[in-house]
Order: structure tokens, then sequence, then C-alpha cells
């Protein structure tokens, strides 16, 4: 019987939490898969595929085969998020505990969020909902592996009013992610179609255009604080990981608006829908990363990998 081993090494702890981020971000966009195919109710119902199976049915067809697919990777997902709590709880680091729970509770609300979504026959409510409990896992996760890099959290690296923006600029990011939702279900890609694939399903009762507007009104917004951002962290001597950061962010978000325009003036094809919902993963990401940047690392000193937690406590 294999024994684990009585310490992991940062290497490892971080190569799981990057693994653990990336799978939080995968099924974001294999979930979208999901509601683009029309596929949200290929399985009728919840936790079972029917009534009768757990898997699907060749009665399901297609959209049985890719809902059915879509809720076994929670399972990759939720053994990767064991597997990073595993290896933090057996190392010294004992900073990235919280982070690593969280990762692996937020799973199993998921999950149960998920059946609620198909249960309420795709209520857009409660499928916006399980979107932005996806999008912060994907922040926690991202800041997970992000800090799993370093010996822990230091002190501010900027002034108080750079850390403030940049919490701004967080938020922003959570308005943007929320309305976008929104804006998804008012939408025509409810997650079920007919025989005749025409979408069916309950929408969100506002006005699509006049939600779209405001959407847009508060990227605007983002991108202009991050523009601020920037612009202040040049002119100023501030870390250069904070300005790659703020960088970076600010090229995401630009891709990830001109996306949203092309797709809004054309109809919403699937395929750039798609790709606007792996955006809002890229942005959730890079935004948390920001917001990692803005705090030094403990010490400079190299990551170690002490034998034992107690060995690490001793030191």
């Amino acid at each position: 019987m294999p024994v684990l081993p009585r310490s992991f090494s940062p290497a490892t702890i971080s190569r799981l939490s990057l693994a653990n981020a990336v799978a939080n971000g995968l099924i974001v966009v294999t979930g979208g898969a999901v509601r683009l195919t029309g596929s949200g109710l290929g399985c009728p119902t919840w936790p079972r595929c029917t009534s009768e199976s757990f898997t699907t049915t060749p009665e399901l067809a297609g959209h049985g085969v890719i809902e059915f697919g879509n809720r076994l990777l929670t399972f990759v997902l939720a053994a990767v998020a064991i597997a990073t709590v595993v290896a933090v709880w057996r190392s010294s680091r004992r900073d990235l505990r919280r982070l690593a729970a969280l990762t692996f509770i937020g799973i199993p609300a998921q999950a149960l969020l998920g059946g609620v979504t198909v249960l309420t026959g795709l209520n857009p409510w409660t499928v916006a909902a399980h979107f932005l409990v996806s999008a912060v896992l994907v922040a926690l996760a991202t800041t997970l592996w992000l800090r799993s890099r370093e010996p822990g959290v230091g002190a501010p690296l900027l002034r108080r009013p750079f850390v403030l923006l940049t919490w701004g600029i967080a938020a922003a990011t959570a308005a943007v992610l929320v309305l976008g939702t929104i804006v998804t279900g008012s939408g025509p890609h409810s997650g079920d179609v007919d025989e005749a694939d025409v979408p069916t399903g309950d929408r969100i009762g506002v006005d699509t255009e006049l939600i779209s507007q405001l959407h847009a009104d508060v990227v605007f917004l983002l991108i202009g604080l991050t523009v601020a951002l920037l612009v202040a962290l040049y002119a100023t001597d501030s870390p250069d990981r904070v300005r790659r950061a703020a960088r970076d962010l600010l090229v995401v978000q630009l891709a990830q608006g001109v996306v949203g325009y092309v797709q809004y003036f054309t109809d919403l094809p699937i395929a750039l829908v798609l790709l606007h919902m792996l955006g809002a993963v890229l942005v959730t990401a890079y935004t948390a990363r920001l917001v990692w940047s803005v705090r030094g690392p403990a010490s400079d000193l190299p990551l170690t990998a002490p034998s034992t937690p107690e060995a690490a406590a001793s030191r």
C-alpha cells in the first residue's frame, strides 16, 4: 500500500496549486459549452442523470453526453483539490491552508448549486450564481498558486492610495462579472433547446440592450481604473512585479472587451461567446494576480523543503 510522504516539497505544492487553478478555469469553459450547446438539461435530473441511471443513456443522445461529461469533470477537479489540500497540510506552509481548504469546500458547494440549477429547470439566476461561484474559486485558486511560489506574505509594496485603487479594480471586475451574467441571463442562450434546437427556458426579464450598455459602461470604468493605476505605477518607483501584473491585466481586459463587442454585434455566435467566457476566467485570474502582487514575499530566501512540518516549526 503506497505511503504518503511526511512532507511535500514546495515544487509539488506549486504544481498541484497550478493544476487546481487550471482545473477551476477549465470547468467554467466546459460549463459554458454545456449551456451554449443547449445541453443544460441533457441530464434532466440530479444527482442522477435520469430517474433510473447515474450515467447518460442513448435516449439522451449528444446533449446527455455533453452534460454528463461536464459532471464527470467535477470529480477530476475534486481529486486535484483534495491532492492540493493534502500536500499543503503535510507541509510547513500553514499560511496556505485556508486557501487550499476554501478551494476544496467550494467544489461540493458548486455541485449542490449545479443540482439546484438543473432541478429548477435552468433558472437564469441560479445559472448566474453557478458561474459567479466558479469565478470566486478561480480567484482563490490563482492566489493559492501564486502564494505557493513564495515563502509567505510580506508587507505591502505600494502606498495606501495605490492599494485602494487595486482593490477598486477588483471591485469593478466583480461588478463586470455580475452584470455579464445578467446580460447572459437575458440573452438567447438559455442552456436548453427543444426538438427543433430552438432555445427554451426562462430568461431574466430585463431590457437586454439596456443591461448590455450598462455592462459596457462598467467595463470602460474598469479599464480606466487599470490605466490610471498603470500610469501611476510607472510615474513612481513601484516594483516591477506590480507593474507587470497591471500591464498584463490591461492587455487581457482589452482583448476581452474586443471579443465582447464583436460577439454583441454579430448576434452572439457560440464560438465567440465561449471565447468570451474563457476571457472572463482570464480577467478573474489576472485580477487576482494584481491583488496578490501588491504585497511582497515574507522573505527573500528561496523556498526550502523541511523534512516535516514539525521540523519547520522548530526553526
